[in-house]
């Protein structure tokens, strides 16, 4: 059995990480994604709490396949600031894997030293499916639906997203 390992803040979980996760899981017999920053929330580069992040991604799955989640553990995992424990502070907060998916070059570059398989994911139309610019899309009132599952923007508007996120910049609605 192959188990792999992907982390994302998700602020918000968008197209891009859907369609990562879409490919990645069928890679794989289990995936353990972890919600990273997990202690963020309420600014602007981290607007949403990690419960709100896990039900994103939770409902988003359902889109993908309702039984996925029968083989996808969502974990959030707080940041420890120390590169050089960064690792195995992870493993020790999520089960055993065998594979991490991963673009970042920091992430890549850590699961690497400590002995893992790392392997790249394609990017999805990065110029448009980044949190920052769907987060800068809800503050100034323009489209950002179509940059998210459904499922996800209709849990960012139960919740108040947008209006949170206005009220953190100093915005009016």
């Amino acid at each position: 059995m192959i188990r792999g390992f992907f982390i994302g803040r998700f602020q918000p979980y968008h197209l891009g990480h859907h369609n990562v996760i879409r490919h990645i899981v069928y890679e794989v017999d289990e995936l353990i994604i972890a919600i990273g920053s997990a202690q963020e929330s309420h600014t602007l580069e981290n607007p949403f709490t990690a419960g709100e992040r896990v039900l994103m991604v939770s409902r988003a799955l359902d889109e993908i396949d309702p039984e996925l989640k029968k083989r996808v553990y969502i974990i959030p995992l707080e940041d420890i600031y120390r590169n050089s424990l960064w690792v195995s502070h992870v493993c020790s907060m999520v089960p055993p894997f065998d594979i991490v998916f991963s673009n970042n070059p920091l992430v890549i570059r850590l699961f690497k030293e400590a002995g893992f398989k790392v392997k790249t994911t394609e990017m999805y139309n990065r110029n448009e499916y980044q949190g920052t610019e769907i987060r800068r899309r809800m503050l100034k009132g323009e489209r950002w639906e179509d940059l998210v599952p459904k499922s996800v923007a209709e849990v960012i508007k139960q919740i108040g997203g947008i209006e949170r996120i206005r009220e953190i910049a100093g915005k009016d609605a």
